[in-house]
Parts: structure tokens; C-alpha cells; sequence
């Protein structure tokens, strides 16, 4: 094999011996220089890109982070569950408190109790005996105003077989007054009444019902009406009922 370099000053082409491995040598060893160069400039590039990315994608995160927890949102101081407990009043037990979830949470205005999965209460007289049943889907206790506001099904039975029904009903013991402005249902052993405004004593021995429709027996009507002895149906029938208090969650 020959390698052949034209002269400059002619156009005669001086053969190369093939034992001349020197020259061949850096023929090829200038090749392969050049090689690497691209190689590792090609290299070089691909590595400014992938940094230049990096930075670009790290520079755009954004920081996920909650907002700030605004009082009148925060959680309940008191998450109870499975409750069946006494309640007192200036050392006298009023009822008890039976639920699947008891919440204490004063940071609302106004601070509350809450019983998001169901109520039911025993209330008692000075002598511990049951005197009504009351149950409710729904019921929050506000502490600060001693009302209770019962929600859904509400339910109440008395020793009397005095039966209540309603969607709403509001329970103030500062006036020791139950009242509703929905539509209720009330049963006695003697009567039925319906109407749009109930109010009553904490007892249900005295009540008011407007807007009604009543169903009698007819001896009621016959004869003159049933009145206990402490005049009750008579004082409840001439007084007008009280306004409710209006809440404010």
C-alpha cells in the first residue's frame, strides 16, 4: 500500500513507501483527535441543557402550603365519642346525654356543643325521675345563651303520653320555654293538634299552638273543657305566644 502527495511545484506524485508507519501514524491519530473533540463537545452541550433545565423547572415550583386557620374555623377543642352522661344545673341533674359524637367547640360565635350524629335526652324533675324523652338528628347546645336548637326528626315523649313532633324545636332555659316555627304535631290520649307555632313549658303541661287543625273526641266537645287544676289549658289559650329568640351562628 502507497500514499501518494502532490508536490506543489509540479504534477509529478512522489510514491510513498508503505514502511513509512510514522506518517500513517498521525494520519490516523489526527482523525481520531478530531473525534473526540466533537465527542466531547457534543457532550459538553448536552450537559449545559440539562442544567439550564433543571434550573428553569426548579425556579417555577410553586410551594404548597395550607392558608392560615382562621379562628372561627378551628377544630373542636373536644371530640367525644360513644357518650352517656349526666348533665347538672347548679348542682341538680337535669338530664342526660346519650349520642355516638359529642363536640365542644368555643371558637364559634357563639361557642357551641354539637351532635352531628344523632341525640337523645332523659330529662328529669329535683327527684331524678324521667319526666320526657327527647331525640333529635341533629342538635347544637349554645353555652353562653343555655338554648338548645334541635334539628331533623325531633321527637318528644312525656310522662303523660304526651307526644311532639317537628323538624325544629328550640329549648330555652333561661325562660324554661320549648318553642318551633315549623310545622309540629302534637298527641295527646285526648286530642291531636297540628300547627305552623308551638310553645310550651319545659314540662309540656301548658302549650300554644297557632295556625292549627284539631282533631276531638266528641265528649270534648259536648262537654266542657277539660281543665287541670292548676288552670293551665285556660292561661295558655289567653296568652299570646312569645317571639323566638333568634340565633345567630
Amino acid at each position: 500500500m502507497e500514499i501518494r502527495i502532490k508536490p506543489a511545484a509540479n504534477d509529478d506524485i512522489i510514491p510513498l513507501p508503505v514502511y513509512s508507519l510514522p506518517l500513517r501514524r498521525a494520519v490516523r491519530g489526527h482523525g481520531f483527535f478530531r473525534v473526540c473533540c466533537a465527542v466531547r463537545h457534543l457532550i459538553t452541550i448536552i450537559f449545559c441543557l440539562l442544567i439550564s433545565v433543571v434550573t428553569i423547572s426548579c425556579s417555577q415550583e410553586k410551594e404548597h402550603t395550607a392558608p392560615a386557620i382562621n379562628p372561627k374555623d378551628s377544630v373542636a377543642v373536644m371530640t367525644t365519642y360513644g357518650v352517656n352522661t349526666l348533665i347538672s344545673d347548679s348542682g341538680v341533674i337535669k338530664y342526660r346525654i346519650i349520642t355516638e359524637q359529642w363536640e365542644v367547640n368555643p371558637n364559634t360565635n357563639p361557642s357551641k356543643w354539637l351532635f352531628t350524629k344523632g341525640l337523645h335526652l332523659q330529662q328529669f324533675d329535683q327527684k331524678l325521675h324521667v319526666q320526657a324523652h327527647i331525640e333529635a338528628d341533629t342538635a347544637y347546645y349554645y353555652d353562653t345563651k343555655r338554648l338548645w336548637e334541635l334539628r331533623g326528626r325531633v321527637r318528644i315523649h312525656t310522662k303523660n303520653q304526651l307526644q311532639f313532633k317537628s323538624e325544629e324545636l328550640f329549648w330555652d332555659e333561661n325562660q324554661h320555654q320549648l318553642y318551633s316555627n315549623k310545622f309540629s304535631q302534637l298527641n295527646t290520649p285526648e286530642r291531636q293538634l297540628q300547627g305552623t307555632h308551638f310553645v310550651s313549658n319545659e314540662q309540656m303541661t301548658k302549650y300554644h299552638v297557632t295556625n292549627t287543625k284539631a282533631a276531638f273526641e266528641r265528649g270534648d266537645i259536648d262537654s266542657k273543657p277539660a281543665v287541670p287544676e292548676d288552670g293551665s289549658a285556660e292561661e295558655m289559650i289567653s296568652r299570646p305566644p312569645k317571639q323566638p329568640m333568634p340565633i345567630t351562628r
